[in-house]
């Protein structure tokens, strides 16, 4: 059993799969779940094609509403039981690349259904084969806990981004922007003392980031992303579809909120006729749009954005964003993080907090009544 007592820092490894689908990142930090004394190793290992298109048909037909089956991975049914045992393979072949001997772990699963407010979110995976099958302490559900108290369940790297900007010696009011599947922003006053105090942060998905490109830019072509934003590049973007597409209440309704991956439909069918070009130039102006009315909700502008997840290769988006925000908009390595492990490490901090008892979310980024320490524990 992992000593947390103490308090002193130990070394925790992060696992994280999200919205894009696309594979595993591992990470180790070394934490006392407050502060960060040292980023170790990390690495990617990707799904097999087979199993990603299976994923993803998953997440389309995943169902939307909590039943008490679906909360106990013992009691689910047969095709997401063969996909949640195809993920943990993959989490461990990931544990044990990396290795380092990690003190816990801290696993999400794979989303493949979120309806926050239906109070249902579903993560295939199961903690405790992964505590099994590494023989380290997990910790994992880390959402269920929170929406029982009113939230969200999303976004959960807030806390871990409140830490790094310690870190990084930050002072003024920031934006953490995360550009995965899903974009998500964190605003954050790092003059405060706790994650938290309730002006110390706020948190909430944007709108789409990458899954509307990669998915358009699939169905085109055999890269099945946008690669550093040529074709949005080269293309122009249609105003005409853009004044028709459904901005969704949801770029108006005060934070917390969260969203799934397929709430963006709509957008998608919207742009089917359009050239490959023409398509990615509108779905990245969409995206860069939608990052930039979450500003009006925000206690202050940011001073500056800081920009995580694969989208911060996109030099169009980008671009965009800088076009639209006024403030410096940067790749997070400017204050000399790691942007593609960086929500994996989330994962490794928050599995600290969560054997330390400390809260893993609070009103301000989920929507919950009061902090709340997420996050079951399963030992091997």
């Amino acid at each position: 059993m992992v000593e947390v007592a103490t308090g002193k820092p130990v070394w925790a490894l992060g696992l994280m799969s999200g919205t894009s689908m696309d594979g595993v990142d591992a990470a180790l930090v070394l934490t006392d779940g407050e502060t960060l004394e040292e980023f170790g190793p990390s690495l990617f290992v990707p799904y097999l094609e087979t199993y990603r298109d299976q994923m993803k048909a998953a997440n389309a037909v995943a169902p939307t509403t909590p039943t008490d089956a679906l909360r106990d991975p013992a009691r689910w049914p047969e095709a997401l039981t063969t996909l949640a045992k195809s993920a943990v393979t993959t989490h461990l072949d990931a544990i044990r690349q990396l290795g380092g001997g990690p003190a816990i772990i801290g696993f999400h699963g794979q989303t493949v259904s979120h309806r926050p407010m239906e109070g249902f979110t579903l993560q295939l995976g199961d903690g405790s084969a992964v505590a099994s099958g590494s023989g380290v302490a997990t910790v994992w559900d880390f959402r269920s806990a929170d929406m029982r108290s009113g939230g969200q369940g999303a976004p959960l790297a807030p806390f871990y981004h409140f830490a790094l900007s310690r870190h990084a010696g930050l002072r003024d009011p920031i934006a953490f922007l995360n550009l995965g599947g899903v974009g998500n922003v964190t605003w954050i006053d790092p003059s405060r003392d706790a994650p938290e105090e309730s002006a110390a942060l706020l948190a909430f998905d944007t709108g789409p980031a990458n899954a509307l490109i990669d998915d358009f830019m699939a169905a085109r072509t055999a890269l099945g992303f946008d690669k550093d934003g040529v074709a949005a590049a080269a293309g122009h973007t249609h105003e005409d579809v853009l004044s028709g597409l459904p901005r969704f209440d949801y770029l108006h309704r005060a934070p917390p909120k969260s969203l799934d991956r397929n709430d963006f439909q709509p957008v998608q069918k919207a742009v089917e006729q359009l050239s490959t070009e023409d398509g990615a130039a509108t779905l990245t102006v969409f995206t860069a749009d939608c990052v930039a009315a979450s500003v009006a909700h925000m206690p202050a502008p940011p001073t500056r954005w800081l920009v995580c997840g694969g989208g911060r290769h996109n030099k169009t988006m980008m671009g965009m964003l800088a076009d639209r925000l006024d403030a410096p908009v940067e790749a997070v390595e400017a204050v000399g993080l790691d942007g593609d492990i960086l929500e994996a490490q989330a994962f490794a901090y928050l599995a600290v907090r969560v054997l330390r008892g400390l809260p893993t979310s609070a009103p301000s980024t989920t929507g919950c009544r009061e902090p709340v320490c997420g996050g079951r524990i399963s030992y091997p």
